[in-house]
């Protein structure tokens, strides 16, 4: 079957007029200064208020704060009901550690409480910045504060974390990726798209963080850390997601070992979280046997 689809939904975040005109004039006279632009934008999240829908679930879960020492940073974390089978939940960029407030409901029938978190950066966490290592060491934290975790669950970013920090020993019974990027390189390449300036800006972005990093950040790649994870896996992706496209479902569910995929179609990348029928798959997929 083809997943393909080439009616994208419009991206989740739309980057302001002024912005673009910004990086395109930088561009004009300095690459390298457009670069720098182009960086810091992309390490800063921009962060929404909690929307009705979701704030029923902050109201009712018991708030706490949690430092977390090797970042330096102090994150806003969240316990949804109380049980011993625990559920782990990772926002994507620029989310919140509420979006997944239809299936906290739902594992709450099941006997599973949840746990999630604002990321460092995000809603009432501190920091401006933040990047893939530092959120894989808030989960890492967050699991020897309030682990074992039976269950991730992780959207978008927080899922390409999620495969990177299962690969550094985070330890659960099963996983769960909804919507989750791949290569780190295509979403460089895609912001700048979104910035509408040239490739060879997010081309880069990608070489300073290998310099940063002192690797090649691909090899963080979600399909490169798929490989050597064997637990039941459940990959979730929409057809018609703009920010992410289902390529890269189809990249990480072909070298994941116990893998299955998930296709939906037309809710794009962050209305999937609220559907209900993704919620009762992955209730399903907790439930199984598998």
């Amino acid at each position: 079957m083809d997943f393909i689809n080439e009616r994208k939904n419009p991206k989740s975040i739309l980057i302001p007029t002024f912005i673009k005109i910004s990086a395109q004039v930088l561009q004009f006279f300095s690459k390298s200064l457009a670069t720098k632009f182009a960086t810091k934008l992309f390490i800063t999240p921009v962060n929404f208020p909690i929307p009705k829908r979701e704030k029923a679930l902050y109201k009712s879960a018991q708030k706490k704060r949690l430092q977390i020492p090797a970042i330096d940073k102090e994150i806003d974390l969240i316990s949804y009901g109380y049980s011993k089978k625990k559920v782990l939940f990772v926002h994507g960029w620029a989310g919140r550690g509420t979006q997944l407030f239809l299936t906290a409901d739902k594992l709450l029938e099941k006997g599973y409480m949840m746990i999630a978190f604002d990321g460092p950066a995000h809603g009432k966490s501190t920091g401006k910045t933040t990047s893939l290592p530092e959120f894989v060491a808030t989960i890492q934290e967050v699991n020897a504060q309030y682990g074992p975790f039976d269950i991730a669950i992780g959207h978008s970013f927080g899922g390409l974390c999620l495969y990177n920090a299962v690969n550094e020993g985070f330890e659960v019974q099963k996983l769960i990726t909804i919507g989750a990027a791949d290569k780190i390189e295509d979403v460089l390449l895609n912001f700048a798209a979104s910035l509408d300036i040239k490739p060879v800006i997010g081309k880069k972005i990608k070489q300073a963080f290998d310099k940063q990093w002192n690797k090649n950040i691909d090899e963080h790649a979600a399909s490169e850390m798929a490989k050597s994870i064997d637990i039941p896996t459940l990959v979730i992706h929409d057809s018609c997601d703009g920010d992410v496209d289902v390529s890269c479902a189809l990249n990480i569910r072909q070298n994941l070992k116990n893998g299955e995929l998930y296709i939906t179609n037309g809710l794009g990348h962050t209305k999937i979280l609220r559907s209900p029928e993704v919620s009762r798959k992955i209730i399903d997929f907790i439930v199984s046997d598998v």
